[in-house]
């Protein structure tokens, strides 16, 4: 019995064609291709990349949360530390207060190192500017001519013509003058006709006014006016010196602002005091004297003491969110576990807590002026107990927070340390930078890697791809090859 190779009819067997796997296994590729190159290239390079380019990303943004972390720390502790500047130093108690019995006659303010005390004070006369009242003026005109005017010590020229030849045209030169120290001329039109007036702005017996004409002739004679020279003027006002005595000490001054009289006292000088005696023997009636007292500034240093205790809650708040955990969303603080923020906060409460040697037994704590801690550890003040301390000890308290060892100066250091060019906060940034910059140049290298497999890969399926597709076009040739074959039918042998 023979085989028959072909196509089958009546129980005879049919030729099957041959199958290409390359075929099956590309369909739904485009163009003939075996294998869709670009879509596998793709997705085998995003499964290299993916979990690595995952921990970088993770990495990168766990340190760009602890710089700007460290850079809210940094930011709370300069600010903090602006705080201690009024605490820090003995001359920051140096603050003194002044005080005047009677506000109606003078008032004074006391800069540091003020004498602190009381002293009687009387005001006998003010200081005032000189005022001159020309002769009435009933022309039109008032002739031309050159003045100089001089106040004190200091001149300027005048000059008058045909353009300003009238009293309002000479006022308006006087106040326009280059070089005028404070003369000004004003305009007066009354029943009698019009009227110079000519008033200073400085005051004190010195600073008289003189007009004299300076260019040889006599057209603006009647405006003139000095020594020797006084009909064509009435003194309204005249130039004289401030007189006042502090505690029998009589002074001369120029103006009404004092500064020389007592070191570190401003007085201003509003009026005369009513008339004082100080004898044991005066009628009830009498007025007492005017006193200046001067303090220490307590007040001011309260609230210094004050601000402290409030920028130093608002730092502990930042500290809290910054390191702290969060039980109520469970979330850690950014520099939780952090080494550099533990440091600065031992070193604070350190600072805050120690016994200073004040001098004093009784005052030589924070607690011991009536700053105390609360339980969320923020900082309470008793202001009875501070101001008894202040109105005790004074010394005492300047000394707790400004002296060597003082609770303000050691906290300015300690910040000045940490954030210093070698200190542990700058450290820690300089650190946090460097990994930052290592992580960039890690994604850069991967991106990098993963373009060069992406080549490779590429071009090894590109090949593959080729390989396949003339595999794939020889099956279809052997395939229609065969099925052109003739047909061999067997025969029986009877």
């Amino acid at each position: 019995m023979s085989t028959t190779v072909g196509s089958t009819t009546s129980g005879v067997a049919q030729t099957q064609p041959v199958v290409s796997v390359a075929s099956n296994s590309s369909s739904g590729a485009a163009g003939g291709s075996v294998i869709n190159v670009a879509n596998l290239v793709s997705e085998l390079v995003a499964a290299s990349e993916g979990p690595q380019q995952t921990l970088i990303n993770n990495q990168t943004q766990q340190v760009t949360s602890q710089i700007s972390a460290l850079g809210t720390l940094k930011g709370a502790l300069s600010t903090f530390q602006s705080a201690l500047s009024a605490l820090d130093t003995p001359t920051a108690f140096q603050l003194e207060t002044a005080n005047s019995s009677d506000t109606n006659a003078f008032t004074a303010t006391a800069a540091s190192g003020a004498p602190t005390g009381t002293y009687n004070v009387a005001v006998t006369a003010l200081a005032t500017s000189q005022q001159l009242l020309s002769n009435a003026v009933t022309g039109s005109t008032i002739g031309s001519g050159t003045l100089q005017v001089s106040l004190g010590g200091t001149s300027f020229g005048v000059t008058v013509n045909s353009t300003n030849d009238t009293l309002a045209g000479l006022a308006a030169a006087i106040n326009s003058a280059p070089g005028n120290p404070g003369v000004t001329a004003t305009v007066l039109q009354g029943t009698g006709g019009s009227y110079l007036l000519l008033t200073s702005s400085e005051t004190g017996a010195s600073n008289t006014i003189s007009v004299t004409e300076t260019d040889g002739g006599t057209g603006l004679g009647t405006f003139t006016y000095g020594t020797g020279n006084t009909a064509n003027y009435t003194q309204e006002a005249a130039a004289q010196n401030a007189a006042f005595s502090i505690s029998g000490v009589n002074f001369s001054s120029p103006s009404n602002t004092v500064t020389s009289a007592l070191s570190g006292v401003t007085l201003t000088l509003l009026g005369p005091t009513p008339n004082t005696s100080s004898s044991a023997s005066t009628s009830a009636s009498a007025t007492p004297p005017a006193t200046l007292s001067i303090g220490t500034d307590t007040t001011t240093i309260t609230s210094n003491i004050q601000a402290f205790v409030t920028a130093y809650n608002t730092l502990q708040s930042t500290l809290t969110q910054l390191g702290g955990y969060d039980a109520a969303t469970s979330t850690p603080g950014p520099m939780m576990d952090d080494a550099g923020l533990s440091n600065v906060q031992n070193q604070i409460q350190q600072s805050l807590y120690s016994i200073v040697n004040t001098g004093s037994s009784t005052y030589n704590t924070l607690a011991s002026i009536g700053i105390t801690t609360n339980s969320d550890g923020s900082l309470g003040l008793n202001s009875a107990t501070l101001s008894t301390a202040l109105n005790t000890n004074f010394s005492a308290v300047s000394q707790l927070f400004s002296g060597a060892s003082g609770v303000a100066s050691s906290l300015n250091t300690d910040i000045s340390d940490a954030l210093g060019p070698s200190g542990s906060i700058t450290t820690e940034g300089q650190t946090l930078t460097a990994r930052e910059n290592s992580l960039t140049q890690q994604s850069n290298q991967l991106q990098q890697q993963m373009a060069a497999l992406q080549a490779s890969l590429t071009q090894q399926y590109s090949a593959l791809n080729s390989l396949l597709s003339s595999l794939q076009t020889t099956s279809s040739y052997l395939s229609q090859a065969f099925n052109t074959l003739p047909q061999v039918q067997g025969k029986s042998n009877a």
